[in-house]
């Protein structure tokens, strides 16, 4: 376990560094203008800026899911700085829409679960982040400092950028829209109001499960097993996840309808966005068969992100 919490931190921290490098130079006979270069720039010292910030705030309070208050909101504001700068380009303004639609139901549901307070500083920290903490790896304060400042908080926040560039790729491309751009639309509000029916359906399992245990209830039939397993949730066992991985591969393809090529240096989010998700539901899925019994016979039954049809 401390090797892999060691390994796989490493290889995400030197993906990082490398795919994007790669994947900027290798578009290389499309650069961008002076006007697109000074945008960029400003985005990245706008991040780096906010990483320090939520390090700092993380540190301060022992709260260590500062980025996620932000993870929601960030989108939306990077996409609208690249459509203010590009005269609002046509379809740029479409993506950074879509981009705000997206942040609204995400910001919604963080909110209710608990995740902002009137002291921004406070609100509910991940659960996962104190299980790491116990992790002998993690028991050194230096090691955990180091893990907050380069994971938590550099990585998810350039993260974040980083699959919101293809705004940029497709201000590149020009403004005029077409049949493909009205398709990715549609798919990309799809797969958000995909996402919000398992958000809710997840909302309303937890919230009786709860609601049974704060009156000293027997949980009895679904909510014995502790788990959602119905709806979405017995289809694939992370719905939420698939819809997210495929509103940003969406929000990818705006990039490609607008340069014509299928490759292009901004895919370097999208990639990057699977690896994350990739192990966080590694993650999640131990400590959720730890907990629940039934869980193991979960994983045997239902596939992780491709959705179950027989």
């Amino acid at each position: 376990m401390k090797f892999n919490l060691i390994l796989i931190s490493s290889l995400l921290i030197l993906a990082l560094i490398i795919v994007p490098v790669f994947t900027f130079y290798f578009d290389t006979n499309h650069p961008l203008s002076y006007v697109q270069t000074n945008t960029l720039h400003f985005l990245v010292k706008l991040m780096l800026g906010l990483a320090i910030f939520v390090f700092v705030v993380g540190e301060l309070t022992k709260n260590n899911s500062q980025v996620d208050k932000l993870w929601s909101i960030l989108p939306a504001v990077y996409v609208w700085k690249v459509a203010n700068a590009s005269d609002f380009n046509s379809r740029v303004v479409l993506m950074a829409i879509l981009a705000t639609i997206w942040a609204g139901r995400l910001t919604y549901n963080f909110n209710r679960r608990g995740g902002y307070s009137w002291k921004f500083w406070e609100g509910e920290e991940d659960y996962r982040w104190e299980v790491l903490r116990q992790n002998p790896v993690f028991k050194s304060k230096i090691a955990w400092k180091l893990f907050h400042l380069f994971f938590i908080c550099v990585y998810q926040m350039s993260l974040i950028l980083l699959f919101t560039l293809p705004s940029i790729v497709a201000w590149q491309g020009g403004s005029e829209l077409g049949i493909f751009d009205w398709i990715l639309t549609a798919l990309f509000l799809f797969f958000v109001i995909f996402e919000t029916v398992a958000d809710q359906q997840q909302w309303n399992y937890q919230s009786v499960k709860y609601a049974k245990k704060a009156a000293n209830e027997n949980l009895e039939g679904d909510y014995a097993k502790g788990f959602v397993d119905t709806g979405l949730w017995g289809k694939m066992r992370h719905p939420n996840y698939f819809a997210e991985q495929l509103i940003w591969l969406v929000f990818y393809l705006f990039s490609v309808s607008a340069s014509g090529r299928w490759l292009n240096w901004s895919v370097m989010g999208i990639v990057l966005l699977l690896l994350l998700f990739q192990g966080s539901a590694d993650f999640s899925e131990k400590l959720s068969a730890e907990k629940y019994p039934a869980y193991k016979d979960y994983l045997k039954k239902v596939p992780r992100f491709l959705p179950k049809f027989w």
